[in-house]
């Protein structure tokens, strides 16, 4: 089941995205979409995606898929090309930083390039939506936690990024992270299913890699994450992106205002974003 959620002339809701259109399940349920997954209300969810949709998909504006986390965990260096790219040492432990609600935006809305830098960089990610609370999770025990998954773009402003050891201000320019067009609830893949991740821009492929090239894997990254905060229904783990981001490339490959950049995740689908001008 793909879950998301949008706008329409009536108001902020979500619904499950079929192949004949979106049903409104905000609408039939009430609430939001982590409020459907702290409720465990999945099962309610996919016995109302069967009705007849109220939308079609070009009817309505994309949101983040969780446009409330509670927290958003996102890791640095997560795969051995990416590490060896940037130059950075091996570590025993997952680099983590922490990326705000307001720096998000959905599918189809514009990636923003901050007028403050014209270092706007790509990241393709896999984001885990957090399904229930949990807290010093075991490794083995990690998939029970997931609710689903989706596509992220960690936009990434290089030289803000770079004033400090400490990423926060590159990572979180308001409108510089993708997140959606939906999620695909875990139910639809298989714990330990190797997925493919790519980023395209203007069409050509930037990145491209697949799970089984991470270095900290999910059932490690829930395990460690989970030792120092407790996780939450509709928390969000961004789980790292691949080599060939544009800041490494030779001479270094910006985003500008009219490219169009697109994240790809099998088995979950594509979201896509043009740049523009803040």
């Amino acid at each position: 089941m793909r879950l998301a959620t949008f706008k329409t002339p009536k108001g902020t809701t979500f619904g499950a995205v079929t192949d004949k259109g979106i049903v409104d399940l905000g609408r039939r349920l009430g609430g939001d979409l982590k409020g459907l997954i702290a409720g465990a209300r999945l099962d309610e969810a996919r016995k109302l995606a069967g009705e007849a949709p109220d939308y079609g998909v070009s009817e309505v504006t994309w949101l983040p898929v969780i446009p409330n986390p509670g927290k958003i965990v996102c890791v640095g260096l997560n795969y051995e090309e990416h590490r060896v790219e940037t130059g950075r040492d091996k570590t025993e432990n997952p680099a983590l930083f922490l990326r705000v609600p307001e720096s998000q935006i959905g599918h189809l809305q514009p990636l923003l390039r901050p007028r403050e830098s014209t270092h706007l960089d790509f990241e393709a990610e896999i984001a885990l939506v957090i399904g229930k609370a949990g807290r010093r999770i075991a490794q083995p025990d990690y998939s029970s936690y997931i609710a689903g998954y989706a596509c992220y773009n960690d936009g990434s402003v290089r030289d803000w990024q770079r004033h400090t050891v400490q990423w926060t201000a590159g990572k979180n320019f308001v409108g510089t992270g993708a997140f959606g067009p939906w999620m695909v609830t875990a139910d639809e893949i298989p714990p330990g299913t190797p997925l493919t991740l790519s980023c395209r821009l203007n069409g050509e492929r930037m990145q491209h890699a697949t799970t089984d090239m991470m270095i900290f894997k999910f059932p490690k990254l829930i395990e460690y994450i989970s030792a120092f905060t407790p996780l939450a229904p509709g928390d969000v783990i961004v789980t790292g992106t691949p080599g060939g981001v544009g800041s490494r490339r030779t001479p270094p490959l910006w985003m500008k205002p009219g490219d169009t950049v697109e994240v790809e995740i099998d088995k979950v689908g594509i979201l896509r974003n043009k740049i523009e001008q803040d």
